[in-house]
């Protein structure tokens, strides 16, 4: 399964959990796990807080780990490293159960895209796995 987003800033915090929950439930799964990953080496997927001030808090973290224009050699391709690393910080999937047909997840969790070379089109790779 594909979800198909486009980005609209350059470093945002896309929340997909009513969208992952959705796919989980059209494929009927009562018992298993769904990966949720990106292919894009400058996105990642995460789990966290679905609050304004923690996704700014995310940002600003990344922006003083990984500073964009701080001399990486991957900039003389395509000035870009800075996503590139960040994404690297993030990692490109994660991974749920599906339990009694809803997605394991704590009260306060949420998934999201990272976007961190936007806007761009981009697509999220769901896998559920059912077990018998």
């Amino acid at each position: 399964m594909k979800l198909n987003i486009e980005t609209s800033r350059r470093i945002e915090l896309i929340d997909i959990t009513s969208e992952v929950e959705e796919e989980v439930r059209i494929s009927g799964t009562q018992e298993g796990v769904c990966i949720i990953s990106t292919r894009h080496t400058t996105a990642g997927i995460i789990i966290n807080e679905n609050e304004s001030g923690l996704r700014e808090d995310i940002l600003n973290l990344l922006d003083r780990l990984v500073p964009p224009g701080a001399g990486y050699r991957h900039d003389r391709i395509d000035n870009n490293a800075d996503a590139h690393l960040k994404a690297v910080l993030l990692g490109a999937s994660e991974t749920l159960p599906v339990t009694q047909g809803k997605l394991e997840l704590g009260t306060w969790q949420s998934i999201f895209f990272a976007e961190m070379d936007g806007p761009r089109h981009r697509t999220i790779n769901m896998t559920i796995l059912k077990i018998e």
